[in-house]
């Protein structure tokens, strides 16, 4: 039974929603924001472990959270339907959360797995039930709406979460930072149980059609043969060409182990008809070119962490370190060599008297590309958490949100708000100058290697991409639910995570070579002509997008 709702009033689901995803992108967060920080920690108990490698895990790691959605949202629409999906995917999660506190890497890669299957269980579903819900025809017109507020509240989640991070882990240590993020997750979970009532009417579970597969021929057709090609993946390039292809074996077995569930969503477009037909080659369409937009997007976690820890000037200010010391302790560094029992790359020799080299460690890591005559001389300097920086983008979404969304509105009334398909093409000429920005911060200082940069280059490149997240993810998510055929939505969703995820991997292995860039400028200048050969293909193909939309949704 429909719940009555006033003409143009959202329904009570969608702030039910709202908060369960926004403790639940608190959780996601709060964890990914410090993972590689915590990988390549070598002085507060970290792992210790190379920045490749560090990258290369948290690269995996991101691109298999957004993988698992695949087959999430198929079991989801199919058997569990969408609220088991939910609470067993976020129980999975909150579990593997609060395992990362345990020490050890069994504990650390047992945790992580746990959270790459709890999301594929969650994510595509709290979507799903959303678009249900707005499909009902007097909320239609709102759908648009519904999903940049639902927006919106992932991203308060995910800018207080860094500021609880940078608390406990500077206070407490690592472990109870990831803890916490598990307590909230579980939080997200309480409010969703209380309020079931709100969002039932959008558990809609859709039986198999006689033409669809039956998850044995799924698992015989998609992830056996993903299983062989990733095998595959791992061996033969070592074997027959003595190196890689994507820089370490699990790069090349993850995108050969892709090709195959790729292969499958292009089966789909191949075998629909009709309407159906134009609504998945629509989609997948999107889904390949916003792969660009997601590698940029991913390198909040990789590339642009790394630009934060290394080369990023994060001295607190006097009035910074007199307020933020009085609510929560701050990181502190030193020039002070210390003597360490084992070596990595900021270890100098120095030859004692017996003629022995020992091992000494020279500055904290921060200061390797600072000036000398700018190092403290022996005394401590306050810094900003690496982390912090992560809460520009969530809080230029929210404050954005509140300018484009009466924007578009304002827009629409007079007929001139751009269609679906010229937000995606707009996005992804804006991500490119986001990265364009970076170009500009590398110039700003003669060289990175000896100088840092200001902060405000952060800021800025920020600032330019959330204005194309804007445009594109909250409206992508929508799109789904408005041309995905009514039986395959949350496979569809599952299909958008999985641009996400491989967005996410490249985002990793481009970070995994980030030495290698000798040249910054080089790193961030291939995402910027990616992002603009993107916007090209799409307004290549923007009348027959707009068509396809306005033929299935009756606007475009």
């Amino acid at each position: 039974m429909n719940e009555p709702i006033k003409a143009g009033k959202h329904p009570k689901a969608l702030y039910v929603l709202f908060f369960t995803e926004m403790w639940e992108r608190f959780a996601y967060y709060l964890m990914v924001g410090i993972l590689l920080l915590y990988m390549i920690d070598t002085t507060t108990g970290g792992k210790g472990l190379s920045q490749k490698v560090g990258a290369d895990i948290v690269g995996s790691f991101i691109a298999l959270v957004y993988l698992t959605p695949f087959i999430g949202g198929l079991i989801a629409d199919r058997y569990l339907g969408y609220i088991k999906s939910i609470f067993l995917g976020g129980s999975l999660m909150a579990a593997g959360y609060l395992c990362l506190a345990i020490p050890g890497n069994t504990a650390m890669f047992i945790s992580l797995g746990l959270i790459i299957v709890g999301n594929g269980f969650f994510k595509p579903n709290i979507s799903a039930i959303l678009g249900n819900i707005y499909n009902r025809e007097d909320l239609k017109p709102l759908k648009d709406n519904a999903y940049n507020i639902f927006y919106m509240g992932i991203n308060i989640g995910a800018f207080v979460c860094n500021f609880v991070a940078a608390y406990l882990r500077n206070a407490y240590g690592w472990g109870y930072a990831f803890a916490a993020a598990g307590v909230g997750l579980i939080i997200g979970m309480i409010i969703l149980a209380l309020n079931l009532k709100h969002v039932k009417i959008g558990d809609i579970k859709k039986p198999a059609q006689k033409e669809d597969m039956s998850m044995l021929q799924i698992f015989g057709f998609v992830f056996l043969p993903a299983l062989i090609t990733a095998l595959i993946g791992w061996y033969v390039p070592m074997k027959v060409f003595g190196t890689t292809i994507m820089g370490t074996q699990a790069n090349d077995a993850f995108i050969f182990a892709c090709l195959p569930i790729i292969a499958f969503y292009i089966s789909l477009w191949v075998k629909a008809k009709g309407q159906d037909k134009k609504g998945i080659g629509a989609l997948l369409f999107i889904f390949s070119v916003s792969i660009i937009f997601w590698t940029i997007y991913n390198q909040n976690s990789t590339g642009l962490t790394i630009w934060a820890e290394k080369h990023t000037d994060r001295t607190a200010s006097v009035s910074t370190e007199k307020i933020a010391g009085k609510i929560f302790p701050m990181q502190e560094v030193t020039d002070t060599p210390r003597l360490v029992n084992k070596v990595n790359e900021f270890f100098v020799d120095v030859k004692g008297d017996s003629g022995k080299v020992i091992q000494t460690m020279g500055p904290d890591p921060y200061f390797n590309n600072v000036p000398k005559d700018q190092w403290p001389k022996g005394s401590s300097v306050k810094l900003i958490n690496t982390e912090i920086f992560q809460s520009i983008n969530p809080l230029f979404i929210v404050l954005l949100t509140l300018v484009f969304v009466p924007l578009f509105d304002w827009l629409r009334k007079r007929g001139k708000e751009p269609t679906t398909a010229s937000k995606f093409g707009m996005a992804s000429f804006i991500a490119g100058l986001s990265a364009l920005v970076m170009v500009f911060a590398i110039m700003s200082v003669p060289s990175v290697y000896g100088y840092k940069t200001s902060p405000a280059w952060l800021w800025g490149t920020y600032f330019v991409f959330t204005i194309s997240e804007i445009f594109l993810s909250p409206i992508g998510l929508s799109l789904v639910s408005k041309l995905a055929p009514a039986r395959l939505t949350a496979l569809m969703m599952g299909g958008w995570f999985l641009s996400t995820s491989i967005g996410g991997k490249v985002a990793g292995v481009m970070t995994s070579f980030w030495d290698d860039f000798t040249d910054k400028k080089v790193f961030f200048l291939i995402l910027t002509i990616a992002a603009f050969v993107g916007g090209i293909l799409i307004y290549s193909r923007i009348k027959s997008l707009n068509a396809i939309v306005k033929d299935k949704t009756g606007s475009a």
